[in-house]
């Protein structure tokens, strides 16, 4: 009788060596796949610069074009209770996109960044969700329409979890 530490080969036949090739063959299987490396997802959410968000606006003129949004917030005003947030010192650039934050939210906005809303923003990068969409501004004279006009591009702003600040 042969060794009790040999194994049976799939001939019948017994051997120690084929035994040994055996466990070092799974032991390299083993170790190439612990060395797997896992596919992860790339990150798909990709934001829009402005430029590109005005022109995106236009082309989908009137029904807006959704998406999210990064800027430098170069100019923050309020306009009665509204806040606007402008990625262009000159909001009459027609390549600026304006952030328009809702009156009714203004609060909500204030309880996260404190009472001066334009000093918590100017100069922030800031990540914007929602929809890009083109605004008729009527050039009036003596609070008429003077019949001319020009385009801002605004993103409507309902609650602050719309906006994220990056930097």
């Amino acid at each position: 009788m042969q060794s009790t530490n040999a194994w049976l080969s799939f001939d019948g036949s017994v051997g120690v060596g084929s035994c040994l090739m055996r466990i070092l063959f799974c032991a390299g299987l083993f170790t190439l796949a612990a060395c797997q490396t896992v596919a992860v997802p790339p990150d798909t959410r990709q934001v829009i610069a402005p430029a590109l968000a005005v022109m995106a606006a236009a082309d989908a003129a009137p029904a807006g074009f959704p998406g999210t949004f990064g800027f430098e917030v170069m100019r923050a005003d309020f306009a009665g209770p509204r806040l606007f947030l402008s990625s262009y010192p000159d909001y009459r650039d027609q390549r600026n996109l304006s952030v328009a934050i809702d009156a009714r939210a203004v609060p909500k906005f204030r309880s996260i960044y404190g009472e001066d809303l334009k000093a918590a923003f100017i100069g922030r990068k800031i990540e914007v969700t929602g929809l890009a969409r083109r605004q008729r501004i009527d050039f009036t004279v003596n609070g008429r329409p003077s019949g001319k006009y020009y385009f801002q591009t605004h993103v409507r702003v309902s609650d602050p979890a719309q906006i994220r600040i990056v930097d």
